[in-house]
């Protein structure tokens, strides 16, 4: 079985030793749960509805795979409800570091994550500090990782695999407001139900704050730090008949941010020298840097679920751009360039799976995906020219160097797996799958994968396995600059070595355990250890005034870490706690070369460095009561905890510094009340960073490390919702 958020347990697999389970058969079709046929009654179709959701997640259950869940009602528990953004929920699963610009790291990978929506691949985007997805359409989030089924590829350290509301069981919906600390105004909205055999679903979200980006500098209202945002979602679908459905589904987000400024400082004084039109000095306080982050994407799918067999055909959509402004006076003048960069990806592709119950002991699942993706890019650079003997700036008149390119990348992924009930305890999944690109690379290859699930006591789960990991390098990113058109300019790079990015392939070890506790009703703890071998590790880095990643490689990499997690459900009472331990190295950049400075490469040539975002110990844990009865019902007050070890900085050597740990408290309470001539509503109160701690994310240094970069200070926040 799956658990939840607060059951964050290693979860092993959908198998408890009955052949009948829903994964092994089909669902029991009683004559009080009867399929309707189109025109049935209100339950029938409800039932019709359960099932084929139910039928959809068979095609692609986490077998042996570590799966940890939220609920929309547990998202509701938790400080910030659904009005945070849905990096903050993530933060509160177990093996995931928080990074600045709003970045995660799941088991010490820098992103190599793959979003689904109702099992649907979600193509990548190019946002940086946005978050595309908002946590107010989710009725289940899923973060799997570990040893993955040969359904998962090409993005692995984790799937965040996101299950919609639909409208399907309630019709009704609710406005909010919702605002306070830092500038923060947002309002919403959202719509659910059911017009005969339609399901329907919408939200919409606007969000402006002072706090769009990390402080520089700790402050608590940072310097040019607006961000503005909208985002939209869409969902609906049709029941054809007791065994067939059609379902759409859209969303779109628009958000701008102005790139906050550090205070204090001068160009003629803690710039690199340079002079404009005679001009030495500029106040860092007058910087006006922008980036506009847009994302629009689509999906449609058919599912059919008859006998034994279910499947599911789906196409999907995903456009993306981001644009950064430069403020081209101060950059100058602080950098030596100023680039204005609009990067534009657009991705279309077709993924069709099924499973195919063979007999109670053999269910077999196959799919195909193929997905086509055009990234195109624009930048103008505003550079000095330089002395070609000295490098020193040989004109106060900047130069304009435009830059463009494009280019088309081709994936093809196919797999193949057995579920096989070896006995009533015991289940071996077993299969592999093959991966290909074209696009700046060309590159393919066939992974094993095998988990088995072990259940010897009653309570007690354990499950092992092993996957062999293909995960192209994020193709939106891959750099089309021509490196050589910067020779003799302020903007020169460090070489001109800058091989294409490759494809990272590991051998990737998975082991947990989970066990319910004997005489603690509610108690579930577990432990989740795995070990991953990687040639080519992709990392990313901000290089330059753009704030857009950069994908580069390590020749090898190792990483290896521990997840413990304890949760406690019962009555009004809910409670999780998690720690994990990390580590991960890497050593000799293979590509992107030029980024780097000569001292750098030369060092990690020869040595293991650790990671920038490699973090050695995280930890999250977090308390829920609700008040049932008395003067008190309909109150829920709660907390919750994030705590990281420090990501890294420079020290003697590249990355061997830890900045200084950290932990933040937040608290919430709500209270559900009816107005006898409005209706029912409830009113919640949020207090982030209780302690007003100021912690540093990131101090500016590290491999492909960009600005420092501070957690957000103590902020209060209250909302009110109407519901009808």
């Amino acid at each position: 079985m799956r658990f939840s958020l607060l059951g964050l347990t290693c979860v092993a697999a959908l198998i408890a030793g009955d052949p009948a389970l829903a994964q092994n058969s089909p669902p029991a079709k009683s004559a009080a749960a009867k399929p309707a046929a189109p025109g049935g009654t209100v339950a029938e179709v409800v039932v019709t509805a359960q099932r084929l959701n139910a039928a959809r997640e068979l095609i692609q259950p986490s077998l042996g795979a570590t799966d940890y869940a939220v609920t929309n009602a547990q998202i509701q528990a938790l400080p910030g409800g659904d009005n945070q953004p849905l990096n903050q929920i993530i933060l509160q699963l177990p093996g995931v570091s928080q990074d600045g610009a709003g970045q995660f790291h799941v088991r010490d990978d820098h992103g190599n994550l793959q979003y689904r929506i109702n099992g649907v691949i979600l193509p990548e985007g190019i946002a940086v500090f946005g978050q595309t997805l908002s946590p107010r359409f989710i009725e289940r989030l899923d973060l799997i990782t570990g040893a993955l089924p040969a359904q998962y590829g090409l993005r692995t350290a984790g799937v965040i695999d996101i299950r919609t509301k639909s409208g399907s069981f309630d019709n009704g919906g609710q406005v909010s407001l919702y605002g306070g600390s830092h500038g923060l105004y947002e309002p919403s909205a959202e719509y659910g139900g059911r017009v005969g055999d339609t399901n329907v679903f919408g939200s919409i979200d606007v969000r402006r704050t002072q706090l769009g980006i990390e402080s520089p500098d700790g402050s608590a209202t940072p310097n040019h730090d607006r961000a503005d945002s909208a985002q939209l979602f869409g969902y609906l679908d049709h029941t054809l008949s007791a065994n067939d459905r059609i379902s759409l589904l859209g969303g779109y987000s628009n958000q701008r941010f102005q790139i906050p400024n550090p205070r204090g400082l001068d160009a003629a004084r803690d710039g690199g020298g340079f002079t404009l039109n005679g001009r030495t000095g500029f106040p860092s306080e007058q910087l006006n840097e922008r980036q506009r982050e847009v994302t629009a994407f689509a999906q449609g799918s058919f599912l059919h679920d008859q006998g034994p067999l279910t499947w599911q055909t789906s196409l999907f959509a995903r456009y993306s751009t981001l644009r950064y402004d430069p403020s081209v006076t101060g950059e100058l003048l602080f950098n030596g360039l100023a680039q204005f960069a609009q990067k534009r990806d657009v991705a279309l592709g077709l993924q069709s799976e099924a499973v195919y119950r063979l007999n109670p002991f053999h269910n077999l699942r196959a799919g195909v995906l193929l997905q086509g993706e055009r990234s195109s890019s624009r930048t103008l650079t505003e550079v000095f020219p330089t002395d070609p003997a000295t490098g020193a700036q040989a004109s106060d008149q900047p130069i304009a160097i435009p830059d463009r390119g494009a280019k088309v990348l081709k994936t093809y992924s196919v797999y193949l797996q057995d579920e096989w009930k070896v006995a009533s305890d015991l289940t071996l999944n077993y299969g592999a799958r093959f991966d290909s690109y074209d696009g700046y690379r060309s590159e393919h290859q066939a992974s094993p994968r095998a988990n088995l699930v072990w259940t010897p006591l009653e309570g007690t789960t354990v499950h092992a396995g092993y996957a062999r990991y293909f995960s192209p390098p994020p193709f939106e990113l891959v750099g089309g600059a021509t490196i050589a058109l910067f020779q003799n300019t302020t903007a020169a790079p460090n070489g001109l070595q800058n091989t294409t990015p490759y494809a990272e392939r590991q051998n990737y070890i998975d082991i947990g355990v989970q066990q319910k506790v004997p005489g603690l009703r509610g108690l579930t703890v577990g432990i989740d250890a795995y070990d991953r071998r990687s040639k080519n590790l992709i990392d990313e880095g901000q290089f330059g005034a753009p704030i857009i990643l950069t994908p580069f490689n390590y020749a090898k990499g190792k990483i290896r870490g521990v997840e413990l997690s304890a949760s406690y459900t019962r009555g009004p009472w809910l409670a999780y706690a998690n720690f994990a331990y990390a580590r991960a190295m890497g050593k000799t950049i293979v590509s992107s070369q030029f980024n780097f400075d000569p001292a750098t490469l030369a060092y990690v040539r020869d040595h293991y460095i650790f990671l920038d975002h490699d973090q050695t110990y995280t930890g999250s844990a977090g308390i829920s009561y609700a008040f049932n009865d008395g003067v008190l019902k309909g109150t829920k007050v709660g907390a919750d905890l994030i705590y990281g070890s420090g990501l890294r900085r420079d020290g003697a050597v590249p990355n061997g510094g830890v900045l200084p740990s950290y932990g933040v408290v937040n608290l919430t309470g709500s209270r559900r009340f009816e107005l006898a001539s409005l209706g029912k509503f409830e009113a919640r109160l949020d207090i982030t960073n209780l302690g007003d701690e100021r912690y540093e994310i990131r101090d500016g240094t590290g491999v492909g490390v960009g600005a420092p970069q501070y957690g957000a200070r103590r902020g209060v926040f209250v909302g009110l919702t109407r519901f009808f």
